[in-house]
Parts: C-alpha cells; structure tokens; sequence
C-alpha cells in the first residue's frame, strides 16, 4: 500500500519517533504465543489489539504463511589477545572458507587487534585464532588455528560461543536466551541475529495452524549484522544494505505461486521473508527459485509483487526495518500504529510484542 500524499524522496528523519527505554524488551513474553499482538488493517485504517495466538483468526484453508527457518549460531566470543591478557570481543559474522577456517568477523575494542596479532579463547586457551587482515574500521578476518577434525573444531566453536543479543539488550547471556532466540523450527545454521517475528511461533500453535489447512513453506534467509547497522544517510537512496545469503527451494515457490494464483493471502513472517521473496521475482510477478544473496533495500514508496500480508516486530527509530514496514503498510499509517503501540505499552525490538498488517 502507498500513500496518496507520498513523498518520492523519503528522508532518513521522516522515520523517527519517541521511544520510552521502560519499553524496549529485555526478556521474551513467559510464553511466545503470549505476546500482544496489534493487527493493522491497510483497507481501513483500522488498528486492533489482540493476542498472538489470536492470529489463528486471519488464516483460512490454502493461505500461506511463509516462514524463514534460519537457526542462530553462537556468533559471540570473550578472549584474551596474547601478552597482554586484554580482554576481546569477537563478532563472528560469516565463515569466510571452512577449509582454512577464515572468518570476517568484528572486534572490540578494535583499536587494539592488529594484523598478526593472536587471540585465545577458553579457560586452557582451547582455541586460537590470527588477525590477517583489516577489512573495515571495527572489522577482521581472522584464522582460527586448530589440529583436529572440521567437526570437533565447530563443536567448540559451538561451546565457546554465546548467544549474539543485540546490543540494545543490556543484560548477559542467560540459559533461556539459547533457546527462546531461536524460533522453534529453526534448522539451517548460519545467522547472526534472529529472525524475531518467528519467535512468537510456538509448537502448538504451529499444529492449530496446520489443522486448519494453513500452509507453511520454509524458505531461509540468514541474517547478518547489518540488520543492526544504523543508516548514516538523510538521503535513504544513498545507503547501502549489507548482502545476506538466501534459498528459496523449487517446491516452496511452488506453494506460494500457486496460493497467488488462487487470490490466498500470502503473509511473510518477518522483513526477512519480504527481502528474500522480493528478491526472487519473476517478470510475470512469480516467485523464483533462487539461491545467492540479496542487498535489496525496500523503502517507501516500492510496489510488493509477492506478499499481501506481513507478521513483524516493532522496529528501531530510523531502521531499514522500519522503512520496509512502511512500505508496506503505508507510512502514514503505520508511524500513527508506532503512536499508538507507545501509548498501549507495546514491547519493542527484537523479544517486544507482534504487529500483522492486512
């Protein structure tokens, strides 16, 4: 949906607003399908509050709810860089080649890692890794350094790692994050950040779902840091969005051009979905079986070919994420359903509360 009154050139501050820090999540709702659920309705106007579970009621038999199945690796690792001790965070954003075992990866505080310098990780130092290159001003690659098997060096990998909460979670890593940052069908390791509007997903409501005929394809997109990065620019058509490897499967597409074909409502659980779907459109307007990685920015206005319907989180001020939404919902629209979210007490960001716009 566009607004009549749509500006062509958007600007970076027309996506602000005022957010309470008492509202921001720290910790996700007791149970996920718990969480609230504000429903926007781009025909009306009409904005409703409701609770996830609820969202059994605005899917029938032969809709589609696309879902993306990326899984979380423990992406964040505390060492100590050699001589020194000082103390290292390192940021593992994408393996780079597991045969020689590089990594790009983000370090703090950068200032001190420099090319050769080495890093231990692990009470007896059980891992080791050296800084090859620079690539960006907070960024590395680095080699990690280890005799064994490619298995036994991911499992600790695995072990050392923690969960990478965003950094507007001020607390530390707890056991419930190892599983409540990761959606329950979460399988093809590979991002650095959850998919959040799949967190609300339980099991049980996952079976209410497919007893009522509902389809749920799985198409997976991993998600970078980038999704975090801050947009620097007023001028929204000179930013640059980080890439992120997707797959859409034969079968998948399948589905959802099928349901298209048959006017069903095909919703995309997360921007993430959105970003991987409108990445793989046809001429025809159909969804393409598609395997590489994507730097689509969508921002308002922008013409969706693929989904009518969206299941997302509320967002940051000035977020690409918030500019998707916007594209989508309408931006008048959905800046007066953030008005509004504030005022109710909605919680915000990545384990906050649940907005599907139809």
């Amino acid at each position: 949906m566009i607004d009549k009154n749509f500006n062509e050139s958007m600007k970076l501050s027309d996506f602000d607003y005022s957010l309470p820090k008492e509202l921001i999540a720290e910790y996700p709702a007791d149970f996920r399908h718990e969480s609230r659920l504000m429903v926007v309705h781009r025909d009306t106007g009409e904005i409703e509050h409701r609770i996830f579970k609820d969202i059994l009621e605005y899917f029938d038999e032969g809709d589609v709810l696309v879902l993306n199945n990326t899984k979380v690796f423990p992406a964040r690792l505390i060492g100590t860089k050699e001589k020194t001790g000082a103390e290292i965070e390192v940021f593992l954003l994408r393996e780079l080649d597991p045969e020689t075992k590089l990594w790009d990866v983000l370090v703090e505080p950068a200032r001190k890692i420099r090319i050769g310098n080495k890093l231990f990780f692990g009470e007896d130092n059980e891992l080791v890794a050296e800084v090859i290159d620079n690539t960006t001003s907070r960024g590395r690659t680095i080699r990690f350094l280890y005799d064994g098997t490619y298995e036994e060096y991911r499992q600790k990998l695995k072990e050392l790692g923690k969960t990478p909460l965003p950094k507007y979670i001020k607390r530390e890593e707890e056991e419930l994050d190892k599983e409540r940052y990761q959606t329950v069908y979460a399988k093809v390791e590979g991002a650095v950040a959850a998919p959040t509007a799949g967190l609300h997903f339980s099991k049980s409501l996952l079976k209410k779902l497919e007893l009522k005929d509902v389809l749920m394809p799985e198409i997976t997109l991993h998600v970078g840091i980038g999704t975090f990065n801050p947009v620097e620019v007023e001028d929204l058509a000179k930013h640059k969005m980080d890439s992120e490897y997707f797959e859409i499967e034969p079968d998948v597409a399948e589905v959802i051009n099928r349901a298209m074909e048959q006017g069903k409502r095909i919703c995309a659980v997360g921007t993430t979905v959105v970003r991987a779907l409108e990445s793989s459109v046809t001429a025809s307007g159909k969804v393409h079986p598609d395997k590489r990685w994507t730097h689509k920015f969508i921002y308002p206005p922008y013409d969706f070919k693929i989904p009518n319907a969206l299941i997302t989180n509320f967002h940051l001020p000035k977020s690409t994420l918030l500019m998707l939404v916007a594209a989508f919902g309408g931006y008048d629209l959905i800046m007066k359903a953030y008005k509004e979210a504030v005022k109710e007490k909605y919680r915000f960001y990545s384990y906050g509360d649940a907005m599907l716009i139809i």
